[in-house]
């Protein structure tokens, strides 16, 4: 009898456990799922979603399980995720309870996944038969949102200063005149020595003049300083003298273009404490006694009466207060530069080889990469650079001219750029290490798609110390890196330093679209698209942005725009999910048209 009824009580046990399996496998036709964000949206190259489930009261059988597994399927293939599992026994005292979970998903996104579905497979299990039953499959997400995809690019090659000035030099030349104790006459004795020699010669080459400066000065004792205006008139004698000269040497009307300014200096120790510093007839105790006077109290006159009972104070008398009455000339002169035309020929002589590369400086060569738009030229000069100076200026802005180079390219002939480009920035470096040459090494890696490199190498950069006009260049770059590792606040924050160029405020737009700043982003798109009125991208990002404000008609005004200056982007927003919502009304048809 117990043989028999053994086996009948395990059949038992088998039909029943059969029948809540197919039971719970029905019953799971009623679940309640719900996935955010849906559809699906991709950041940093990772599609990340929450799955919440709600399972029918009195699905869950005790001993038995429910399984559910996500599985993204798009085209032929599918991407399928680890199965989440409710128990029947965690629920076994909650008979009149909806059984619920909640749980994060991830998967890598690549680009055939755009276009897509993502469903939940249903299994009742029972864990101690093995036995499964398969329950309904639930579509619940179409396609994926690429908008972060959607960056722009920005290379940023970071040039050194070549170095060369191609503004108005002045150079200084001065000239000394010296007077008698109280007297402003410049004496025949002052016109014909070398002083006055030198300045008829300078005036008689007719240098290019603009300013020249006339100091007239007084020493301290009374027969000076009683005369205010004594220092005054020995720098109007100077001016008279010059004026006379030109008029000599017929500047005719070149002479009213110089401007002359007299300074006078009444009252003034400097000049004083100057000689005396340098004037060794005195020991160091009477200079001593001298400067306490005069940084002492009292008046001008006070100071120099009290002085005078200093002992060595005629020997300074003799020797040192003659050279305070004088006029001191500074002359401000043009330097003679080529012009800018002048230098672009002399340049690309020297790449033709036509011309000894001492032709120009250095730094001239160097400057002359900058009057052509031309990259290739750009890369002829830095590179005749490099052969004429060991420079790490050089080297550095021959690899940047190459960064540009690449940027243009693609494949083979981009990575054979990227690489030729490296090789320069690591001798500029071991030359002296700079900032603009790290900068551009991590514009390389981004251009050889390394991206962590990249932004490595940008920190670096940055902690460095980089020049104004390059640390703004940068900071596009960086911003552009950043939209891609989805720190889009971090990127809004880079591209407030950063410049004005429509790549820049485009991503600007995009990064703050993605950070939900709809209205911001909007502006942007539209100042990119004002820098470039057929940057249809930027009038796509604005239609993205006002979609997402729920704008329907100002997104459709944006699409028209986008479409007018590139027809392509009709192919685009047709399957776009941002635009799901009213992609079936005429209006959204029409503007693709």
């Amino acid at each position: 009898m117990r043989k028999l009824v053994f086996p009948a009580a395990v059949l038992g046990a088998m039909m029943m456990s059969g029948c809540s399996l197919n039971k719970m496998a029905k019953m799971a036709k009623d679940q309640e799922l719900t996935v955010t964000p849906n559809p699906l949206e991709v950041h940093a190259d990772t599609v990340q979603f929450e799955m919440s489930a709600v399972l029918p009261v009195k699905m869950l059988k005790p001993g038995l399980e429910y399984q559910m597994e996500p599985s993204y399927n798009y085209g032929e293939k599918s991407e399928t995720l680890s199965a989440v599992t409710l128990k029947g026994d965690d629920w076994a005292d909650k008979k009149d309870q909806n059984p619920r979970l909640s749980e994060s998903f991830a998967f890598a996104y690549n680009d055939e996944m755009s276009s897509g579905e993502l469903a939940i497979a249903g299994k009742a299990v029972d864990p101690k038969k093995n036995k499964i039953k398969e329950g309904p499959v639930l579509p619940v997400a179409k396609g994926v949102i690429t908008t972060s995809q959607l960056v722009e690019d920005v290379y940023a090659p970071a040039y050194l200063f070549h170095g060369y000035n191609n503004q108005e030099e002045l150079i200084p030349t001065n000239v000394e005149f010296f007077f008698t104790q109280g007297s402003s006459v410049l004496r025949w004795s002052e016109k014909t020595s070398e002083r006055g020699k030198f300045l008829d010669a300078f005036v008689a080459d007719k240098n290019v003049t603009r300013t020249v400066i006339i100091t007239g000065t007084h020493s301290p004792e009374g027969t000076e300083r009683n005369n205010s205006r004594l220092a005054e008139n020995r720098a109007t004698v100077i001016e008279k003298e010059y004026r006379k000269l030109m008029k000599r040497y017929d500047y005719k009307g070149t002479a009213d273009s110089i401007k002359f300014v007299l300074k006078p200096v009444v009252d003034d120790w400097a000049e004083f404490k100057k000689e005396l510093e340098a004037y060794d007839g005195v020991d160091a105790s009477v200079k001593s006694e001298l400067l306490s006077i005069v940084n002492g109290a009292g008046s001008f006159e006070e100071k120099e009466k009290q002085m005078q009972k200093v002992n060595g104070y005629r020997k300074v008398f003799k020797d040192v207060y003659p050279k305070l009455r004088t006029a001191k000339t500074e002359i401000l002169t043009v330097k003679e530069k080529k012009t800018d035309a002048e230098i672009a020929t002399l340049s690309k002589q020297i790449q033709n080889n036509s011309v000894n590369a001492d032709t120009l400086s250095l730094e001239e060569l160097m400057y002359s990469a900058t009057l052509t738009p031309s990259v290739s030229e750009k890369e002829a000069i830095y590179a005749a650079a490099t052969k004429k100076a060991d420079s790490h200026i050089a080297h550095n802005n021959l690899g940047a001219a190459y960064l540009a180079s690449a940027a243009e390219a693609e494949g083979s002939a981009r990575a054979e750029m990227v690489e030729k480009a490296m090789t320069q920035f690591e001798l500029s470096n071991r030359k002296q290490e700079t900032a603009e040459a790290t900068a551009n090494m991590a514009v390389a890696a981004y251009l050889a798609g390394d991206d962590v490199k990249a932004f490595n190498l940008i920190e670096k950069a940055y902690a460095m110390g980089l020049e104004s006009e390059n640390a703004k260049s940068l900071a596009g770059v960086k911003a552009a890196l950043e939209i891609k590792r989805a720190k889009y606040a971090d990127a809004v924050a880079s591209l407030a330093n950063a410049d004005d160029a429509a790549a820049n405020l485009y991503n600007k737009g995009l990064a703050q679209l993605l950070n939900k700043q709809y209205d911001a982003a909007v502006v942007s798109f539209q100042e990119a698209a004002e820098k470039d009125s057929n940057f249809a991208a930027a009038f796509y990002g604005e239609a993205i942005a006002n979609a997402r404000a729920g704008k329907e008609d100002a997104a459709i005004a944006a699409l028209k725009k986008s479409v007018a200056a590139e027809p392509e982007m009709a192919k685009k927003a047709v399957n776009d999910l941002e635009f799901s919502k009213f992609s079936a009304s005429e209006a959204f048809r029409n503007a693709l048209k």
